[in-house]
């Protein structure tokens, strides 16, 4: 049986790949990861959040190699994740143009949160306790 380390091990590749591919999930699914019309990359907005998740991606799965010693990232993205995903269920919410965030990016930041406290919390991973 697999332990829960190798779980959040497993978990920050996993994200962090995600991360590195929200412009091809917005070429196939622009509701429910962009919140603007045309291409991706015409929004300058978009092209910074694309950077910056790019980025967040590459660390996380660099961390994947020694989560504890990147505990304050881990946390970053968890709470980050939460963040996100409320101020943009707020804004899809009161925007029926921009509903498919509330199937799309929004529960996907919401996962990415959960699962990553969840792989990080509790005395059965002793790195991130307390």
């Amino acid at each position: 049986m697999l332990g829960k380390y190798t779980y959040l091990q497993a978990a920050l590749v996993v994200f962090g790949a995600i991360f590195c591919l929200v412009y091809p999930l917005a070429l196939v699914w622009p509701a429910g990861w962009m919140w603007h019309e045309g291409p991706p990359l015409s929004n300058h907005y978009y092209a910074m959040i694309l950077g910056v998740y790019f980025t967040l991606g590459v660390l996380l799965m660099l961390a994947a190699r020694n989560p504890a010693e990147h505990r304050s990232l881990i946390r970053f993205t968890i709470w980050s994740s939460v963040v996100h995903a409320l101020i943009m269920a707020v804004q899809a919410y009161g925007d029926p143009m921009h509903s498919g965030h509330l199937l799309g990016d929004v529960p996907a930041l919401l996962l990415v949160a959960v699962v990553l406290w969840w792989l990080t919390r509790g005395a059965e991973n002793p790195a991130f306790a307390g």
